[in-house]
């Protein structure tokens, strides 16, 4: 007998089962009831080492870091660091590549480490029931969101952006310049991500403004590090080389794109504008400074920290969205060709 019978017999989700079984305060009473019904009638046994693992909880919490080249993970994990001390308790780190599965890694930490909490810092946008009913104790999605999956909201919390709002954003600065042929640089359309969110704002940014999107300024570079996107910017460039600007869906990007733009005679913004989202610190300091749609990085950190003891303590998970703003850099200008 598993939690998936349970769940069949009783009408509920997996999710919902393991929330009762865990005490959440969450469940309506007559779901409540109903589980423990089916529990009753189908003489069904939860893993007892399970069961005790999570009533003997420390006060430590975990963060798994999925990307550990990524830049802007580095600065929210400095805010979550900070908050989780000034909230009392202590922080195991656990980092792992884009490639990991965060979810298997934070349920194996739980175990291993006894924690009364978790945080998936980065990951994938389409979680399912199945998946997350392995994590035992609450748990955040730091800077993103299941946009795509099929868990219910009721059975995580989240502190993210919206990629499609901003990106519309980002792009809608580009068109208000004057700028028609718009260029883009992201990983892949269709990946479920920040990504394919930040492509459809795109989209819809230049079709709500009467511009057509052309397929030939898309350019996917299949991967987030800094040489994939500067040998991407070479590939858009061999293929068109007039358009008048370029958004990029990640500062990292928009960096090594301008270094691209530079070696091949393309003079930023006089030749091309760049745009892109996060704000990390060292674009800043590129030459010129990276015009950007800066993420509340310490904000993100603090907050997510706080929802977590929040449902740790027995509250309601929530999602909070939060804004980007936008940082005047010096890679924008009207186009003049």
């Amino acid at each position: 007998m598993t939690m998936k019978d349970v769940a069949e017999y009783s009408g509920v989700s997996i999710s919902t089962i393991s929330r009762v079984l865990n005490n959440h305060p969450d469940v309506r009473e007559e779901v409540r009831a109903k589980v423990l019904k089916a529990i009753q009638d189908l003489h069904y046994v939860p893993n007892s080492s399970a069961r005790d693992l999570v009533k003997t909880q420390s006060d430590t919490i975990g963060v798994v870091v999925r990307g550990v080249e990524n830049p802007f993970l580095t600065s929210v994990l400095r805010s979550i660091e900070e908050a989780i001390r000034e909230a009392g308790y202590t922080m195991v780190i656990h980092q792992i590549g884009t490639e990991e599965d965060e979810v298997a890694e934070g349920a194996s930490l739980v175990r291993s480490k006894r924690l009364c909490g978790l945080i998936l810092l980065g990951g994938r946008f389409d979680y399912t029931p199945e998946e997350t009913v392995s994590i035992e104790v609450p748990f955040v999605c730091c800077t993103y969101t299941n946009s795509f999956g099929s868990l219910e909201k009721t059975a995580y919390s989240s502190v993210y952006i919206d990629d499609y709002a901003e990106a519309y954003k980002a792009v809608k600065l580009l068109i208000e310049k004057g700028h028609k042929k718009i260029a883009v640089l992201l990983g892949a359309t269709d990946d479920h991500s920040i990504s394919e969110l930040r492509y459809k704002g795109y989209c819809d940014a230049l079709r709500n403004a009467g511009i057509e999107v052309d397929k030939s300024l898309v350019e996917q570079t299949r991967g987030y590090s800094m040489k994939k996107a500067y040998n991407a910017t070479e590939r858009l460039l061999a293929r068109r080389n007039d358009f008048t600007a370029l958004f990029t869906v990640s500062d990292s990007m928009g960096i090594a794109a301008i270094k691209a733009l530079h070696n091949a005679g393309v003079k930023v913004p006089d030749d091309c504008s760049v745009i892109a989202i996060d704000g990390i610190e060292v674009s800043k300091y590129t030459i010129p400074a990276l015009t950007t749609l800066k993420q509340p990085r310490k904000p993100m950190g603090y907050e997510t920290v706080r929802i977590l003891v929040d449902v740790i303590k027995g509250k309601k998970n929530c999602q909070l969205r939060l804004k980007t703003e936008l940082r005047e850099g010096e890679t924008l200008a009207p186009p003049k060709r």
